[in-house]
């Protein structure tokens, strides 16, 4: 999921630029053009890893040419580039793409948050969802029906799936996204409101998901899917003090 003043860290590293796949004629659909911008974005930012801020990368044309795709294309993967403040653009002489300030972090268990500027606004919504969190799931202990059971479990699949191709950024969303859904069998409606406009706010701010220097992110991951398959196992049975104590330990491991 991208916070001011901590340490640089590792951005995560490229997917495979795709060549294939055009339209008849020659022609790209919506789809193949945004999967080709993505993986541009993703080639640069694997370049931007190994770059000190503020070294060039090359001119857009050199660039485009390394990520194999049209002007275009490029043109809306340096847009996004642009956006999560990855790199900067410069116009003439000695001019090109350069390495922007390393994009804050925010320290999440084993992992970064990859974020926006609004650093602050993320870490305090955390912790105040790590607090209300035994709250709510006393609550889903207490009221969950077989539908909401079955909904958590579907969510939990959409988790292992990130978790099994090794996409940490929707991992992440999933992960919120079971939250989410623990929230809404609380039958406390303002502190179910209070609990999914905090994972808004921090979801707002997410670009990505990256490794501490110590590395470990997959295992990690790997850790909170089994933390949250016996989270919703707990639910499911109405032990409360078994979902009580994961929930300790969601908030001690982040």
């Amino acid at each position: 999921m991208n916070a001011t003043g901590s340490p640089a860290a590792t951005v995560a590293t490229g997917t495979p630029v795709q060549t294939g796949g055009s339209a008849p004629g020659g022609a790209q659909t919506r789809s193949e053009g945004g999967s080709r911008a993505s993986s541009a974005v993703d080639r640069v930012i694997a370049l931007a890893a190994g770059a000190e801020v503020g070294e060039r990368l090359g001119t857009k044309s050199e660039l485009q040419e390394l990520c194999g795709v049209s002007a275009g294309t490029f043109n809306e993967a340096l847009r996004v580039l642009q956006e999560r403040r990855i790199v900067s653009l410069r116009p003439g002489p000695g001019g090109g793409i350069f390495v922007s300030e390393r994009t804050p972090m925010a320290q999440l268990g084993n992992s970064l948050l990859a974020l926006d500027t609004q650093t602050t606004t993320v870490e305090e919504a955390s912790r105040i969802r790590d607090a209300l969190d035994p709250l709510l799931i006393a609550d889903a202990v207490k009221h969950s029906s077989g539908a909401d059971i079955a909904d958590l479990r579907t969510i939990l699949e959409d988790m292992r799936v990130a978790c099994k191709k090794g996409d940490r950024l929707e991992f992440v969303r999933a992960n919120w996204h079971l939250h989410a859904r623990i929230a809404d069998i609380s039958p406390n409606t303002l502190l179910r409101c209070i609990y999914v406009n905090l994972l808004a706010a921090m979801q707002s701010h997410l670009v990505d998901v990256l490794p501490c220097q110590d590395g470990g992110l997959d295992e990690y991951i790997r850790a909170r899917l089994d933390l949250h398959v016996r989270l919703v196992d707990a639910i499911d049975r109405r032990d409360d003090t078994a979902a009580q104590a994961l929930a300790v330990e969601h908030a001690t491991n982040g």
